[in-house]
This record gives C-alpha cells, structure tokens and sequence, in this order.
C-alpha cells in the first residue's frame, strides 16, 4: 500500500524508540494499532454499504426487468385471436352495411355532364367481373418426392435399370 520495505520499517522504529522512549514505546504502538484497528473497520463498513446499495440497485433494475416481462406475458396470456378477427369483421361489415344504406343525394339542380367514354370501353357490353372471396384454390402440384394424388395419372417405366 505505502510500499514501505524492512529497512524502512527499522529506521522508523529506531527514530520512534529514541524519540518516545522505551517506556512509553509500546503504549503508543498499541495505540497506534488501536486506531488503525478503526480504521480498517470503518472502511470495511463504507465499503459493505456500498455494495450493498449495489445490490439493491441491481435488484431494483431486476425487479423492474421481472415487471416488464410478466406485463407481457399478461397481455400475450389475454390474446384472442378469434375475438380479435371477429371484430374487424364487424366493423367491416357495419361500414360496408352503411356505405351501401347511405342514401344518395338528389338535387333539383341538373346533374353534371358524364365524362366521355373511350369507344372501347363503351362498346364492351358487360361490366369486369369483380374478384370474389369464395372461389375455390387450386389443387396443389404434387412436389417431388411425394406420392401422386388420386386420379393423377401414374406412368411407369417399364424398363430395366
């Protein structure tokens, strides 16, 4: 610590013998090693407190970290998924349901001239089909490795390997 070698040490209890004398000499060393006794306590209680704090610190952040995690897991833990489709469907269905219910507006003002047409689209007699959601999927291609399905038509090779 003070980097204080044996000949040092000497020379300072040479000077200490001489300058307390030798009967006062072991009074003062026990003195001495009383204080450093208090010394050495004191720091090791600051230094018990502060790690402690750290440790309470750390155990505050983890605490806090345990929180977060199981206010997550409570909303994950509530999440239905069928519910939540459920209502989207419906406020689908009620804005579709008020978009078509609305009544249109008729004014006693003349309405405004229609755009003009492109003769093409003029002269096609029926209107673009619209996409409907209940059309059937296409039956998947059989991918290699997997067993034809039924109806399929199996070729076999009839020759020799």
């Amino acid at each position: 610590m003070f980097d204080i070698g044996w000949g040092e040490l000497l020379l300072i209890g040479i000077v200490a013998l001489i300058a307390i004398g030798p009967k006062e000499l072991p009074t003062v060393l026990r003195t001495l090693g009383q204080w450093m006794a208090k010394l050495r306590r004191m720091a090791s209680e600051f230094q018990n407190q502060f790690h402690e704090a750290m440790r309470e610190a750390e155990m505050a952040d983890l605490k806090k970290e345990v929180d977060d995690l199981t206010s997550t897991a409570h909303s994950y833990a509530n999440f239905d998924p069928v519910s939540e489709v459920r209502r989207e469907l419906e406020s689908t269905q009620q804005q579709i349901e008020s978009a078509m219910s609305a009544p249109t507006t008729t004014s006693s003002s003349p309405s405004p001239p229609a755009p003009e047409t492109p003769p093409s689209v003029a002269a096609s007699p029926e209107p673009p089909a619209l996409p409907t959601l209940e059309q059937p999927a296409p039956p998947p291609s059989p991918s290699v490795g997997e067993p034809a399905t039924v109806g399929a038509e199996i070729k076999h090779d009839d020759r020799p390997a």
